[in-house]
């Protein structure tokens, strides 16, 4: 008796099974369809973003090897199209290209091609820090102490590896204006951060005893 309702049940289990694909056929269809093409496109990006990233390493490539005093001009409009990509690679190295060979005079357009960089292309967030610290680095010997501190803020704020980079720039910067106080205080931050990088946590260390001590 046993067995024979248990045949039954199985039985009945079955029937179910085949009516509900009979009844979602279309449905089933049309979700492995989907997930077909949802598989296929998700490789062909990445195929295409790989594509991509070849080429825009061939372009930086043989925009630095043909680069002399002749074409400075064509160099750097070519790697402003470089940073346009938004490359978390060859944008910042076309930027820091362009920075370290004076392609481009103009304060201005440097800074907004950093806020490319950094706000625009996916970075990781110590690479993005990195860059917010190179801006600052940038614009220190032109830049009042409200216009560097907006820029290096996120970095002072975070515990980012560049966190002492940042506190650094800052004391030295109110050093060089007369600004003493404001210099200590920056320095004993740095002294007094567990994080710090160890090699600029001793220069601060110096910096105070030999010009900022009592």
């Amino acid at each position: 008796m046993d067995e024979d309702i248990s045949i039954i049940n199985t039985n009945t289990r079955n029937e179910k099974i085949k009516n509900f694909f009979i009844k979602n056929k279309n449905k089933l269809i049309l979700s492995v369809i989907i997930i077909c093409i949802s598989l296929i496109g998700y490789f062909s990006l990445g195929e295409y973003k790989s594509k991509q990233k070849i080429k825009i390493s061939d372009d930086f490539n043989s925009i630095i090897i043909d680069y002399s005093e002749d074409n400075k001009e064509k160099t750097a409009e070519n790697l402003v199209n470089l940073i346009n990509k938004k490359d978390p690679t060859y944008s910042p190295l076309s930027l820091y290209f362009i920075i370290d060979n004076k392609l481009i005079d103009e304060k201005n357009k440097i800074n907004e091609l950093f806020n490319v960089i950094i706000n625009d292309t996916s970075l990781d967030d110590e690479i993005r820090n990195l860059n917010i610290y190179k801006k600052a680095l940038y614009n220190a010997d032109n830049s009042n102490e409200v216009e560097l501190l907006d820029i290096l803020n996120p970095i002072i704020r975070s515990k980012s590896i560049w966190k002492s980079h940042a506190l650094y720039l800052m004391a030295e910067y109110f050093y060089s204006k007369k600004e003493m106080q404001k210099s200590k205080e920056f320095f004993n931050q740095i002294i007094n951060l567990n994080e710090a990088n160890q090699e600029i946590k001793l220069e601060a260390q110096k910096r105070l005893n030999r010009d900022l001590s009592e």
